[in-house]
């Protein structure tokens, strides 16, 4: 083998190598949870459509779950201020998801969604069009301390996590 030949066969596996890691940045086997200042507008969108509406995210109240296998379940609060009364009563922030997720018990599809919490302790999640796909029951933490507009923190059993505002959350887990 001459030279020219190992310098192109350690470059290839060099980049090999490099492009292994960048695909695993997360642990192996481990999912890690994404805090707003983890989150940039390359894997967030700054502006999000829904109902016929582009509104900017606000990516200070973000947050989500790069799962071990490089794939992601991403969510922030958007300003809702152009939309019509009853679609920002429901309309609170934007989920985006390339992973099926279980959410209160609902499975959810790879996409993305509208979602909030509402009146009578529920959370709602909604299609881009503005359409309920369904309520489930949200929890109120009475005992938080300091709650935070919106945030994603891990959940009591292995694989869950909670999707918070303010005090009001939702189980979120990976669906098989």
């Amino acid at each position: 083998m001459n030279i020219r030949s190992t310098v192109l066969a350690s470059l290839v596996l060099l980049f090999l190598g490099s492009s292994t890691a960048i695909a695993q940045s997360a642990p192996e086997g481990k999912a890690t949870i994404l805090k707003a200042a983890d989150i940039k507008p390359t894997l967030f969108p700054e502006r999000v459509f829904f109902r016929g509406k582009v509104a900017p995210t606000q990516m200070r109240n973000s947050g989500g779950v790069h799962f071990a296998d490089g794939l992601y379940f991403l969510a922030g609060l958007v300003d809702n201020s152009g939309y019509s009364t009853a679609i920002k009563e429901k309309y609170q922030a934007y989920l985006i998801t390339e992973v099926p997720l279980e959410i209160g018990g609902q499975h959810v599809s790879p996409g993305a969604y509208g979602f909030g919490f509402i009146e009578g302790g529920k959370f709602v999640l909604q299609d881009l069009g503005a359409h309920d796909l369904f309520q489930v029951d949200a929890k109120k933490d009475a005992e938080m301390k300091r709650p935070v507009p919106f945030q994603v923190v891990a959940g009591m059993g292995v694989g869950t996590y909670l999707l918070y505002s303010g005090r009001n959350s939702v189980e979120i887990k990976r669906a098989e």
